[in-house]
């Protein structure tokens, strides 16, 4: 049984994804507490049959979270029924399922995180954008399916795609001509041109003014390139993770009738490019388009570290499994990290207000007066002459300034009454500020330019991949392999390492893994060395959350390590200054999707470093059973000295201990 459910502060459903096993079951409970009609067998169930059954313990998780600070994280049943619990900008997200709760937390983590991307800080939009649910399910869904059989995925790291010199600049030189044709053909000054194969990474060019792209947006973008390659591919496909605790087939998971579901093509018309116009400028008819399989999303990114800057990202297919993606900054510079900045510090003081806590609510007011008082200051210097953002701007400096008065009032006198009548004006002002995130961030209109220098973009990039784009496509397969004979390099590395079974190398300064390839061909691979790989990295995991950052143990096939170690900028070992053991409790797990947790421990175990001046690396191997330690240890050492010779990317020998 599983379920993911997003409420708002009202406990209305604003989305929900549930199994088949599930509807049965809350189907089941309505009919006992006479929700729905004995008699009543209805395919799909009410929203408000859930509402009813979930507001108990929604209503008793805010009470927790808002007056006494001390909110469920989890919620375990006696049949083994897991539920777990988070909020983003006041919105809870219930997890529910058999899995483990780290498990279950994860991927509740991966959702929110994604809900970042599609709406910012309006969750609601969920709720009345169909396009937008249904691209959270297809993520989700092609997540799921990822990091059972992705490495990457799983380390939450990018996978480099191992070609010669002359391709990877070939594909450089191509990306580079992409931009510069978007620069000239277009308004678009700031742009990105992306190449994906296989969830692998081949190249990226940024315009000379664009803001650079965090290693979490590469991830994401890599997982919604993804969702169109996966889901297309495997339409009947298992959840692996839940088979193999004895669950059920999650195909029911994936597509359930009650969740918002669209097809590639609604979801092209409905998502992307925006009503009639947009289908007539793409030469779309029933969903089609001139460009096959091109699909457009506005969408919210972290470049330049900035919180969610809007983008146009366009996804085209090269060849099977070859993804060329574009993608164009858009809106007022600022504007969006603005917006998000006043929905954080407004959330925070009107949690703050049931506490009832006078100080408290004097501090949340002057960091929602300071972020207003950007926001506004943006406003006014934009030059967006757009009568919709006028009339936004309008509005919000006429309800802001009525709020504010009121909570001067009540700083200087504690009258409950105002209050009361903030509480009052609070929704008009929430309300406008979404419509000015709808207008300014998540404008659809943003698709509609430069659609025809888009479609020859892409024309222009095919046919200059078009020689080898059959090539990239089998050399993901098998991007690098123990067993490969295709390279001497590589041979001639690997003889070096007798009893090393398979290994994952993650540079954690900008997220990029080296490891063999997998071969999910094999019944082999699957049953026995995937399932090891797993649990090793999941076990890793939970040590490196407790402060362990060097472990080594074995079972009766195999012996494994792990190694977790930083240097300076020239490769030179660093020992940590400080082990933070009690902080990392609340880190986000290792991992960038749901936080960028190695940049946190670096920090807190360098405190006084320069941002950028220690790097961190990972290490994780399998050997033989009969290798000693002392094999491994020295193996580990050098795989991480020589791991350049795969990568090209020179490195400095180091004490990994």
């Amino acid at each position: 049984m599983r379920c993911i459910l997003i409420f708002d502060n009202l406990n209305d459903i604003l989305y929900f994804k549930g199994d088949r096993s599930f509807l049965n079951h809350m189907k089941n409970l309505g009919k006992l507490q006479g929700l729905i009609s004995d008699g009543k067998d209805e395919e799909e169930l009410s929203p408000n049959v859930i509402i009813q059954l979930f507001s108990p313990i929604v209503t008793s998780q805010r009470v927790m979270n808002c007056q006494f600070g001390n909110a469920y994280s989890s919620v375990q049943c006696q049949d083994g029924t897991k539920m777990v619990f988070d909020e983003y900008m006041g919105y809870l997200f219930v997890h529910i399922g058999v899995q483990e709760v780290s498990w279950l937390k994860w991927m509740q983590g991966v959702c929110i995180t994604l809900v970042k991307h599609i709406c910012g800080p309006d969750v609601s939009l969920l709720k009345r954008d169909k396009g937008r649910a249904g691209l959270l399910t297809r993520l989700l869904d092609a997540w799921l399916v990822l990091q059972d059989t992705d490495q990457a995925v799983l380390v939450e790291a990018v996978e480099q795609l191992i070609v010669n010199t002359e391709l990877s600049l070939a594909a450089l030189r191509a990306l580079q001509e992409a931009t510069d044709r978007l620069r000239a053909l277009t308004d678009f000054s700031k742009a990105h041109a992306m190449v994906l194969v296989d969830n692998k990474f081949l190249g990226l060019y940024s315009s000379r003014n664009a803001q650079d792209l965090s290693a979490s947006d590469v991830m994401f973008l890599s997982l919604l390139a993804g969702s169109h390659r996966v889901l297309a591919a495997e339409p009947g496909h298992r959840d692996c993770s839940e088979a193999e605790d004895g669950g059920e087939s999650s195909d029911e998971f994936y597509s359930p009738q009650a969740s918002p579901q669209c097809s590639p093509a609604q979801l092209r018309k409905e998502y992307g490019p925006a009503g009639q116009e947009a289908a007539k400028l793409l030469g779309q008819e029933q969903g089609e388009s001139r460009a096959e399989g091109l699909a457009s999303h506005v969408l919210l990114l972290m470049a330049g570290g900035r919180s969610h800057n809007p983008h146009v990202v366009h996804i085209a297919p090269i060849k099977d499994g070859v993804y060329l993606l574009l993608l164009l900054e858009t809106g007022i510079s600022g504007l969006s990290s603005g917006l998000h900045e006043v929905f954080h510090h407004l959330n925070i003081i009107q949690n703050v207000q049931m506490q009832k806590d006078t100080e408290g609510i004097k501090h949340a007011f002057e960091n929602l007066d300071g972020s207003m008082k950007k926001l506004l200051e943006i406003l006014r210097k934009s030059r967006m002459q757009r009568p919709d953002v006028e009339n936004c701007h309008k509005k919000l400096q006429t309800q802001w300034d009525f709020i504010r008065k009121k909570y001067i009032e009540h700083s200087k006198t504690s009258d409950l009454d105002c209050i009361l009548r903030i509480e009052s004006s609070t929704n008009y002002f929430v309300e406008t500020l979404k419509a000015l995130l709808k207008v300014t961030c998540f404008d659809g209109n943003f698709i509609l330019y430069g659609q025809d220098a888009i479609l020859s973009t892409i024309s222009f990039v095919k046919h200059k991949l078009s020689d080898f784009s059959e090539f990239l496509k089998v050399k993901a397969l098998r991007n690098f392999t123990l067993g490969s004979r295709a390279s001497l390099t590589i041979n001639k590395y690997l003889e070096e390492f007798p009893g090393l079974v398979h290994f994952i190398y993650v540079d954690r300064t900008n997220h990029r893994v080296t490891t063999p390839s997998l071969d999910f061909s094999s019944e082999e691979t699957i049953t026995l060395t995937k399932k090891k790989i797993w649990t090793m990295v999941e076990f890793s995991r939970k040590h490196l959350q407790e402060g362990h950052f060097a472990l080594m143990w074995k079972d009766t096939t195999f012996n494994y390590a792990y190694f977790l170690w930083f240097e300076d900028a020239s490769g030179c070992p660093l020992k940590v200054k400080v082990f933070p053991t009690a902080a990392l409790k609340s880190f986000p797990r290792p991992g960038i999707l749901c936080g960028d947790f190695y940049q946190r421990l670096t920090e807190a175990c360098f405190p006084k470093a320069m941002p950028g001046k220690v790097r961190c690396y990972e290490l994780y191997c399998i050997h033989l059973g009969l290798a000693t330690s002392s094999c491994v240890l020295e193996h580990s050492r050098r795989l991480a000295a020589t791991i350049w010779e795969v990568t090209g990317a020179p490195k400095s020998p180091l004490d990994i201990l």
